[in-house]
């Protein structure tokens, strides 16, 4: 693996976007909710740098099912979610690739009539972008590369690494050839 941010990097620009969304909302009480799985890490660490009155959630949205990079079809679950209803709503999530996954999200919590949403990212992954829909706060711009660890995954692994990591071509077939799984 090549490590793309260090544990360091990934700190400090967690630490600046929280600075900025704690500017953006001063006086105002923020709903955050985590899209889960990815973001659980972000969350975390976000939240505890932000000093301001807040609520924590989380909502559940996927469009890619195990060892898999080709986006399938998104699935959302809220039941998890807190009442948005007249709420300053911050959407958290790991990455803004095509964009299509957040902008569905963000459409749907449309219909809770929240008072506004507005949404942050770990990654904007530069040069996949599909939709007109932009992130908010936006803590690192990386190239087109599948990266893992800081909560994002290949195949439900690599989400505890402290740092972000691209996997190269090995990296894949050690992770398929120790799943039992043929690679192509």
């Amino acid at each position: 693996m090549k490590v793309v941010l260090t544990k360091e990097q990934l700190r400090d620009g967690v630490a600046a976007m929280a600075k900025a969304i704690e500017e953006a909302f001063a006086g105002r009480q923020l709903t955050i909710i985590g899209v889960l799985t990815g973001s659980v890490v972000l969350l975390a660490d976000l939240i505890r740098l932000i000093d301001q009155p807040m609520r924590v959630g989380v909502i559940q949205a996927s469009s890619y099912r195990g060892a898999t990079t080709t986006r399938g079809e998104l699935t959302i679950n809220s039941e998890l979610m807190l009442d948005v209803t007249g709420r300053d709503v911050l959407l958290v999530d790991d990455i803004f690739d095509t964009g299509h996954t957040l902008s569905k999200v963000v459409e749907m919590l449309r219909d809770f009539k929240p008072a506004s949403i507005h949404s942050a990212v770990l990654l904007r992954k530069l040069g996949r972008q599909e939709t007109v829909y932009e992130p908010d706060f936006v803590a690192f711009k990386i190239p087109d590369e599948f990266v893992v660890g800081y909560g994002l995954d290949y195949g439900d692994m690599y989400r505890n690494l402290p740092y972000l990591a691209a996997l190269e071509k090995d990296d894949v077939a050690r992770h398929q050839a120790a799943e039992g799984n043929v690679v192509t």
